[in-house]
């Protein structure tokens, strides 16, 4: 085990993806805890199909690919928020009009470019090799930054997850603050595409905090599983792609997948025990 994670690291572009991933893991888990409880965590989803028709503008343009999809996902993220909040369509009907549509736009705008090449196919299922060491010292920032204001406004997020109307009558902006969890959302699905892929960033999202909450009962004992889980589970996947040879992506799935099943055997026996004590 320990020679593997050796023979591993004596490659620059695994360091890159463990470094990276693990960020983004831990980003994901942190929002998504609050994106599931608040049921929209199919955002992720909708913001990743943006995000790729935003990194296919960029190919055919041949620009920087973050510089141009980071910025288009914030947009689109701010303006689901107000699609969904002011308007006859709600939730997952929005999620639904944004994501088709990006995810045209950017079909068609291959198809009379590029064609379906390999950047392609690695946006849409990720790979390992996709992280340039620019993509990576900006990733880190980003990543950073999303911890940052995560960890700073805490209290907030963790009041307008649980009862907004409540938390809006004791002053809290609860507006401004879904909109700061939209953004870093929206940061973190662009950071996470590249190696996750635009059809499986989702997961990160909502499988940490679905298998925490299977076990854990409090919002902060959730949180800290959730980003346990969520990294552990990213470097378990890794490992598996790099010596079965596997899609990065698919094989953190997986790993996510195997996490849940064995958190919710956990819990089922755990309620058990409490139901004959």
């Amino acid at each position: 085990m320990i020679d593997t994670m050796v023979e591993m690291l004596s490659y620059p572009f695994m360091v890159r993806a463990f470094t990276v991933g693990a960020l983004v893991a831990l980003c994901s888990a942190l929002l998504g805890v609050s994106l599931v409880l608040k049921r929209y965590s199919m955002i992720g989803d909708g913001l990743s199909h943006v995000g790729f028709g935003a990194l296919a503008v960029a190919t055919a343009l041949n620009a920087a690919p973050l510089a141009v999809a980071i910025p288009v996902v914030i947009v689109a993220a701010v303006l689901l928020l107000r699609i969904s909040g002011n308007s006859r369509i709600k939730g997952d009907a929005a999620i639904a009009l944004i994501s088709t549509s990006s995810l045209a736009v950017g079909v068609m705008v291959i198809s009379v470019t590029t064609g379906m090449n390999t950047d392609v196919y690695n946006y849409m299922f990720g790979s390992i090799l996709a992280m340039s060491e620019e993509d990576v010292r900006l990733s880190v920032i980003l990543s950073a930054v999303v911890l940052v204001l995560f960890i700073f406004f805490y209290q907030k997020i963790f009041a307008i997850t649980f009862d907004e109307t409540f938390a809006q009558a004791t002053g809290v902006k609860a507006g401004l603050y879904n909109t700061l969890i939209a953004v870093l959302t929206a940061v973190t699905i662009v950071l996470g595409m590249r190696m996750m892929g635009a059809l499986l960033i989702s997961s990160l999202i909502i499988f940490p905090a679905l298998t925490s909450m299977r076990v854990c009962r409090t919002f902060k004992g959730v949180i800290i599983s959730s980003a346990v889980v969520s990294v552990v589970c990213l470097i378990a996947g890794i490992m598996v792609s790099y010596l079965c040879s596997t899609p990065a992506g698919a094989s953190v799935v997986m790993a996510n997948i195997a996490a849940l099943a064995i958190y919710s055997v956990i819990g089922i026996l755990r309620n058990r025990g409490l139901r004959r004590s």
